[in-house]
């Protein structure tokens, strides 16, 4: 059995979960051709089904539920390029992580000195 430290608030990603979710993010690697984001936009389910992706993991890409894919074994290397294919940059990623919008997350960066250069 993995190691799996008790961070409140984390999902801890191990040899287990990269078991759990190897469909998933098999999937979301395909998405680095272009021909797999054309099939991905034209039928999303249907691309789920290819890859074979368990009905929740199916409904969580569907419903854009970024968080609970991670639950599912998502790895957040993996879902970037999803993220990318959805539109969504490190901040709005980031806002829907922590429960906040894009803006308060960039805010909440530049209030520790890590936001992004703007420009």
């Amino acid at each position: 059995m993995d190691y799996k430290p008790d961070i409140p608030g984390n999902t801890f990603f191990n040899g287990e979960m990269a078991a759990k979710g190897y469909n998933l993010n098999k999937m979301f690697h395909s998405l680095n051709s272009a021909a797999g984001r054309e099939a991905f936009r034209a039928d999303e389910r249907a691309y789920c089904e290819q890859y074979r992706l368990t009905p929740e993991q199916t409904e969580t890409v569907l419903n854009r539920d970024l968080i609970r894919m991670i639950e599912l074994g998502g790895s957040i290397y993996y879902m970037a390029k999803f993220a990318g294919v959805l539109g969504l940059n490190v901040q709005d990623v980031g806002g829907l992580q922590t429960g906040r919008s894009t803006e308060e997350f960039q805010a909440y960066l530049d209030s520790q000195g890590r936001g992004k250069t703007h420009g």
